[in-house]
């Protein structure tokens, strides 16, 4: 039977062809299962590629987590070891008793050494050992004024608030932000009926409790430190601008006579500094010295591009080394 609307010729030619001839209004309907299942097929293997990617990442995700957390407890335990180094040379430095100076075995930093020469047993085996490096130094925290003196017992001391006022001269900083400070402290130990108490800070970072701007504080980092009591300032290990601020009447020449003859001879007791100053200038023993018991330690570990650095502020009681608090400092790919 011939379709209608369909010459006869051309139905016998494609019957000679071989061709199919389909009737009007038929489907295809084995061709189009086959897409349909060809499309459902496409999907399982998206999604069973997708919970695979997910399962991988999850898995190399809690790897990488692993890997940092072991070697944050590691570098903490490497940076621990160099506070045990600084206890060590701090207290036989206390042992041997004496003033402290720049002579002494705890101000020679440990220059950056590889760290499986501390460890490697078999020096034939260190090739295996990690690139990791250890570096440390040991300051003395009385080199610097400290802001703790400005406050004795409830009052402002007024030479102390002089010398602070002389080191923000020298760092160009306003005479402004030294009263600041002496008042924020002196109103933290003390609180006063009726005002607001501002926190007790701790560090010279805290410091911005009191209203003091970051600028100013980055200048007079150099100068000052803020230690947990009042403390002498050392003259064995102090600048020459931060002895002319906290000896009343001393001036930057003699401050300098002061460094160097200490360079030749660390002083043993303040009866040899005195002798080089002008009469008109005495010194306080409340106020320096040549001896220190606060010092700060800071162990610098670097593995490949990343860095990690540590600071303690530790206090020498006796033959006691305590370490009073600890704080990492930013480094470059700090490990996190």
């Amino acid at each position: 039977m011939i379709p209608p609307g369909r010459p006869q010729g051309e139905h016998r030619r494609a019957q000679s062809a071989g061709a199919p001839v389909s009737a009007p209004g038929c489907f295809q309907a084995p061709s189009a299962q086959r897409g349909a299942a060809l499309l459902m097929a496409m999907v399982i293997v998206t999604m069973v590629a997708a919970m695979a990617g997910a399962t991988v990442w999850q898995q190399w995700r809690a790897v990488q987590v692993e890997t940092a957390e072991r070697a944050r407890a590691q570098s903490a335990w490497i940076l621990q070891g160099a506070l045990d180094w600084s206890r060590l040379i701090l207290r036989e430095d206390a042992r041997n008793g004496g003033p402290d100076h720049l002579g002494e075995p705890w101000a020679v930093p440990l220059a950056e050494a590889r760290l499986s020469t501390f460890l490697a047993a078999d020096r034939d085996n260190t090739d295996d050992a990690p690139d990791a490096f250890l570096s440390g130094r040991i300051e003395d925290a009385q080199a610097r004024y400290n802001l703790r003196n400005l406050v004795n017992r409830t009052e402002i001391s007024a030479p102390d608030l002089r010398a602070l006022e002389r080191l923000c001269e020298v760092a160009e900083v306003p005479p402004a932000v030294a009263q600041r400070i002496a008042a924020g402290l002196r109103d933290a130990q003390s609180p006063r009926p009726g005002g607001e108490t501002p926190l007790n800070p701790q560090t010279l970072d805290q410091l911005t409790w009191l209203g003091v701007d970051p600028d100013s504080l980055a200048k007079l980092r150099r100068f000052v430190t803020l230690l947990p009591a009042r403390a002498p300032l050392n003259l064995n290990t102090a600048e020459r601008e931060v002895i002319a601020a906290v000896v009343d009447g001393l001036d930057l020449a003699s401050a300098q006579r002061v460094v160097q003859e200490r360079q030749r001879s660390p002083f043993k007791a303040l009866a040899a500094v005195q002798a080089l100053l002008p009469p008109s200038v005495a010194l306080d023993p409340q106020r320096v010295g040549v001896a220190s018991r606060y010092f700060v330690v800071s162990g610098r570990l670097r593995f490949h591009e990343r860095s990690l650095e540590e600071r303690s502020l530790v206090e020498r009681r006796g033959v006691e080394v305590i370490a009073l608090w600890r704080e990492r400092v930013a480094g470059v790919g700090e490990l996190k």
